[in-house]
């Protein structure tokens, strides 16, 4: 079958009448049948039991199904009703009669559950090698592991068995499998899609995940699974403004945070640099503006998940089976978890008062950017290369993702272009909770700009649709601001900008319409600029800055005379708003044009030694 299976493609199909639910699950039993990788599923329905969903799915029609007819998979720690959940621990086995919630509000929506797929067993690894059921083949090299812990959940939709998997997300479950399969991965706040009928592996951290062709797709599977579980304890009701904000129009400019290069980690890798610094270009042409954040808070979060005491809530979770079937469970799963169970209550205490320091870093990293871009992973293993040593390089994987849950952020995997060798590269989008709308909307934006095919196919993305079309946000439009003097980086009156929460844009220098004076009698000491006719100034050193409307009113309400706001020109053509001087100001002021800027005449007056030199 060379059908998409994307859910615009369908839903094209179903709407021209070309498909019917019962003929795609014909088709894609035989897909099934011919595809030679039994590691993906640890439990297939029979054919009979697809046909009826889809002959369900038909009675019922189209019209209040918006997931009419779209197969799905199922990570083998979530339940199905009438299928057996196995964890990938045969031993540990039972079959539900409720399905979770998350996949009883998705049947309702009209999709069709093909079956439950491998994981490392416990949900425990970023591998995709841990399970007794075998390795899901990956499909873009058959030596590279798949990506784990939702190893089948990635796999199947990357190889065209579903149109959408569901997986859950601890320390990057739902992204790095999404990075090597060329997958979108949703990981959502907390909270936001229930996780009542999962396998718990950190109950307190875990998340539903979704993999999909598109980050549209995804994010359409996310709203509709995205319900508040009052019968879920740790299940989160999204504010208010979430909900608005999925149906506004994205603007630009926003801010993207990127860790200096001496805090990014390759462990040797020499092709995902490139793509990850033409993943930052990407943003930038959808109007992002990069900043440079401290990434040590994020970094020293994420190794408190197993160096900390949320080890020992994943041996919580399988102590009363451990102590009856030690010896069946997977050997490198069994040594992990098994640490869990020598820590103390005071190490517990200790972590979590680390954590919340290591928060309180973090939103001051927060503070100055919309959204976090980090690589998914740093690199790729093969499965021989695991086996050798199946810890350490499991642990390098989660450098870039690891936090996420701890530090209670939305994330969002995407594909972010091919390496030379041909495997493919993705990028992961951050926010802080509740930031899913804003991630989704540039998320999807990145995708279109630089995706060159679905998963492991050849498909191309197909054209939006009101049906996959991504719900964006309107992201909070700023005024930007030229600044010459005492505003400048560095200067005695930065932060009045800065604790108005402006964000420096770029430097620049204006055109040769403007003279520079120093005023008289001002403390601390600033400069006026004038505008004059075009030639008989020089270019000046300006910094702009940009505020939110509010902030900007309030700034602008405090500005003394005989100083103002009006339309700079900079050297490249473009305008912006600036500080400009009332020219009875200048009669005691001295022309400092000469200098080029601010900066560099304070930098003449201190090797002078000129008064009032150090106030600046």
């Amino acid at each position: 079958m060379s059908l998409s299976l994307d859910l615009t493609t369908l839903r094209n199909a179903y709407a021209a009448g070309t498909l019917t639910p019962t003929a795609l699950v014909e088709e894609l039993c035989q897909r099934l049948d011919a595809h030679a990788d039994p590691a993906i599923w640890i439990h297939r329905l029979p054919r009979s039991a697809l046909l009826a969903y889809a002959h369900n799915t038909e009675q019922r029609g189209p019209a209040e199904q918006p997931l009419y007819g779209v197969p799905f998979a199922i990570k083998d720690n979530i339940d199905l009703a009438g299928a057996p959940t196995t964890a990938a621990c045969p031993e540990f086995a039972y079959t539900p009669t409720v399905s979770a919630t998350v996949v009883q509000q998705l049947i309702d929506a009209g999709a069709i559950p093909v079956g439950k797929t491998n994981l490392d067993q416990f949900a425990t690894g970023l591998v995709g090698v841990r399970s007794p059921y075998g390795t899901p083949r990956n499909p873009f090299h058959p030596d590279m592991i798949p990506g784990g812990s939702s190893s089948g959940s990635a796999v199947a939709v990357a190889s065209g068995l579903a149109s959408f998997a569901l997986g859950t997300d601890t320390a990057g479950s739902g992204r790095v499998p999404a990075a090597f399969n060329n997958l979108a991965g949703i990981k959502p706040t907390r909270g936001w899609l229930s996780t009542r009928g999962v396998v718990p592996a950190c109950r307190s951290l875990d998340c539903v995940s979704i993999f999909a062709l598109t980050v549209e797709d995804a994010t359409r599977v996310a709203r509709i699974a995205g319900q508040f579980d009052p019968m879920d304890s740790f299940a989160r009701h999204a504010p208010n403004e979430v909900a608005a904000a999925w149906d506004h129009a994205a603007e630009s400019p926003f801010w993207f945070g990127v860790p200096p290069a001496d805090q990014l980690e390759w462990f040797g890798d020499q092709q995902n640099p490139t793509l990850f610094k033409d993943a930052i270009r990407g943003l930038e042409s959808l109007g992002g503006v990069q900043v440079e954040v401290d990434f040590m808070p994020f970094r020293d979060a994420a190794r408190l998940l197993y160096e900390g005491p949320w080890l020992a809530e994943r041996w919580a979770a399988i102590r009363a089976f451990h102590a009856q079937h030690a010896d069946k469970i997977f050997p490198v799963t069994r040594q992990i978890i098994e640490g869990g169970s020598k820590l103390l209550a005071v190490e517990a205490f200790e972590s979590l008062y680390k954590l919340a320091d290591l928060r309180r870093a973090a939103e001051e990293e927060w503070a100055h950017i919309d959204l976090l871009m980090l690589p998914t992973a740093p690199t790729i293993y093969t499965r021989a290369q695991l086996e050798a040593d199946p810890i350490t390089l499991n642990s390098r994987l989660g450098y870039y993702t690891n936090f996420a849950n701890l530090l209670d952020t939305a994330a969002i995997a995407i594909p972010a272009g091919f390496r030379p060798d041909g495997l493919p590269f993705g990028v992961t989008l951050f926010g802080p909770a509740w930031s899913d709308p804003m991630l989704a909307s540039i998320g999807a934006a990145f995708q279109r700009g630089t995706a060159r095919k679905l998963g492991g196919s050849r498909h191309p993305l197909p054209a939006v649709s009101s049906f996959a079309k991504a719900p964006p946000l309107r992201l909070p439009r700023g005024v930007q601001l030229g600044v010459v003097g005492a505003h400048l980086t560095g200067q005695p009156l930065n932060a009045q900008l800065t604790d108005r929460g402006g964000r420096l844009v770029r430097t620049a220098r204006t055109a040769d319409c403007y003279r520079l004076y120093a005023l008289a009698g001002t403390v601390p000491p600033k400069p006026g600029l004038v505008r004059v006719a075009p030639g008989e100034g020089a270019p000046i050193e300006v910094e702009v800055w940009t505020l939110a409307p509010p902030a900007w009113a309030e700034f602008v309400a405090a500005i003394p005379p005989p100083l103002g706001i009006g339309t700079l020109i900079l050297d490249d053509g473009s305008t912006v708003k600036g500080f400009l001087c009332e020219p009875v100001a200048l009669s005691d002021g001295e022309d400092i044009t000469s200098f080029g800027g601010w900066r560099a005449y304070r930098e003449a007056q201190r090797g002078s030694g000129q008064p009032g030199a150090s106030q600046a």
